[in-house]
Parts: structure tokens; C-alpha cells; sequence
């Protein structure tokens, strides 16, 4: 990747960026330039507010003035073109918008973000859509196969105080999940802690584990069907692949699940019309960032996920 090299940049500090950290004010602005460095520049008292050094946890004021170093960083990817299909098509999965935040219907197969060989995600995409918004970030995360609701920040204020609902688990998330077998109803609540661990390969994968960090999912039997259970999921914390592996530590592995589910009962999910993981965040609860106003968006499951449990009915 091409390298350019920057001047030093004097930096004054608007009402938005207002209690935030220094150092994660900078990871935001320097983009493609490593956290070591960030840090390094900080300890070193390259980075200067108001003329002054400064330790990584200084919150910012409005009116403050920041001097950035000159420092070597990585070219800024373009943002794709906004008339790609896959892009264009977002715009029709937008559930809720306003000045403050994005509610989208995210589709199954599409990451949240670039990276990893893919060259753009959903922020990505909808940058490129909202090309006059100067700010928006993702607040929370969806697996790549995972369909539903997402939540975009708009303002560095709204994510602010959105990750604070997440942190104090105010924010409701609820998804429907498809898995084996017959559920059985006294399971209400799982609370194995999960690890996480890196394959040779990079492949993240989790494991419960003693060693875990603590995790809490609590389920709801929504539809019984011969071979499987619509299950109602809602966790409460947020680790990786929680819901898929609470589900599979139940004995009960999401459909299609190609890292944490069960094969014999996958092969007859795909014969029967199904050809995506079955994991769709359907709700999410929160309060609106600016007026504290609840709001509930929904999306809808879908026509193929709808077709496929009127299959299974019959």
C-alpha cells in the first residue's frame, strides 16, 4: 500500500468531540495509521493541546486546539462508487433515519465493514451513499451471514451515547434463530462464558470456556416444528458468535451454521430450500440519542426466511 506523508496538522476541537479521549480521538482521525504509533507520538509529547503534552486519557473540550506531528500513513482506500447495485440496494434497506442515526435491515452475506479481502462493507457502502455526512460510524456489529437490524451513528454524540445504553445493557437486542431439534422450554437463560481464539489460519472461532468472559443469552420457544425450533435469542452481553455458541453449547446449532453447526442436520435444512444461516436480528430497543425518546425498529424476517418455515409447516 502506498505511503503519504503528512504535515503537521493543527486541529481545533468542535462541540461533538467534547469528552472524548484524546487517543481515540486521534485513531479516528489518523485512519490507517497503527494504535503503536498513536501511542508512541503521546508518550513521546509529539501531540500537543493547546501547546501543552498530554497523557492518552485527557478528555478533549470544545475549543481545544491539538497539534498532530508529521507521520507516515497509509493511503486512504476510495470509497466505492454509489451507483454499485449492492450499494444502491442498501438504500431500500434503510428501516429509520434522521439527523442523529441509520437503522438499516442489513442483508445476509454482507460484512459491516471492509477488510479482510473484501474491499468495502455496509459503513462503507453507505458512506459512499451519504457522501455530505461528516461523520457516521457503526455502533454495534452483525456476523457477515447474519441479516437485521444495525444501528449507524451519525454524530459523534448519538454513538457516544448509544455505546453507553450498550455498556449498561439498556439497548435491546432480539433476534430469531432456527435451530435442531426440539428445544426444550425450562432453558430460558444460558450463561456459559465464552473465549475467544485465533486459528493458525486467522479464522476466528469461540469456545465456551472457564476462562471465557462472562456471557448471558436468554431464549424464547416462538415455533416448533419435526426437526427444529424457531427460538426467540436476546443477549444481554455482547461477545462474538454469542447466540451461535449458546445455541450450539444447548445442544441445539443454528441452521446452516458453517463454523458452529451440525452437518446431517444442515444437509436436510439446504434440501428443504434453505441456502443462508439462519440468524436474524429482528428488534432492537433503545433511546434516541438526542431526546431519549424509546424507539423499537423492526425488520422483517424476509420472503426466502418466511417461505422456508411455511416448508417446514407443511
Amino acid at each position: 500500500m502506498t505511503q503519504i506523508t503528512q504535515q503537521v496538522q493543527l486541529l481545533t476541537i468542535e462541540a461533538e468531540h467534547e469528552g472524548q479521549r484524546i487517543d481515540n480521538f486521534l485513531k479516528t482521525q489518523l485512519k490507517g495509521v497503527p494504535k503503536s504509533l498513536i501511542y508512541r507520538i503521546l508518550r513521546k509529547g509529539e501531540v500537543r493541546v493547546n501547546k501543552k503534552r498530554v497523557k492518552p486519557e485527557y478528555k478533549l473540550e470544545t475549543g481545544d486546539e491539538v497539534r498532530v506531528p508529521p507521520l507516515r500513513v497509509a493511503e486512504k482506500n476510495e470509497l466505492p462508487s454509489a451507483n454499485l447495485g449492492s450499494i444502491q440496494r442498501l438504500e431500500g434497506q434503510i428501516l429509520f433515519e434522521d439527523d442523529a442515526i441509520i437503522v438499516l435491515n442489513k442483508p445476509s452475506g454482507m460484512a459491516v465493514h471492509g477488510g479482510s479481502g473484501l474491499s468495502f462493507g455496509v459503513i462503507e457502502g453507505l458512506r459512499a451513499l451519504r457522501p455530505e455526512a461528516r461523520f457516521m460510524e457503526l455502533v454495534h456489529r452483525l456476523d457477515r451471514d447474519t441479516s437485521g437490524v444495525l444501528l449507524i451513528a451519525k454524530k459523534r454524540s448519538a454513538l457516544r451515547s448509544l455505546h453507553e445504553q450498550l455498556r449498561v445493557k439498556t439497548m435491546r437486542k432480539q433476534y430469531l434463530a432456527l435451530v435442531r431439534g426440539c428445544w426444550q422450554s425450562h432453558v430460558k437463560v444460558i450463561t456459559a462464558p465464552l473465549k475467544k481464539n485465533e486459528l493458525q489460519s486467522g479464522e476466528r472461532i469461540v469456545r465456551v470456556s472457564a476462562e471465557g468472559k462472562p456471557s448471558e443469552t436468554r431464549f424464547r420457544i416462538v415455533r416448533q416444528f419435526a426437526e427444529a425450533t424457531l427460538m426467540e435469542c436476546s443477549p444481554i452481553t455482547g461477545r462474538t458468535h454469542q447466540i451461535r455458541v449458546h445455541t450450539q453449547h444447548a445442544g441445539h446449532p443454528i441452521a446452516c451454521d458453517d463454523k458452529y453447526g451440525e452437518r446431517q442436520f444442515d444437509e436436510k435444512m439446504r434440501e428443504k430450500g434453505l441456502n443462508r444461516l439462519f440468524l436474524h436480528a429482528w428488534r432492537l430497543t433503545f433511546a434516541h440519542p438526542a431526546d431519549g425518546r424509546e424507539i423499537k425498529v423492526e425488520a422483517p424476517l424476509g420472503e426466502s426466511l418466511d417461505a422456508f418455515l411455511n416448508t417446514l409447516e407443511r
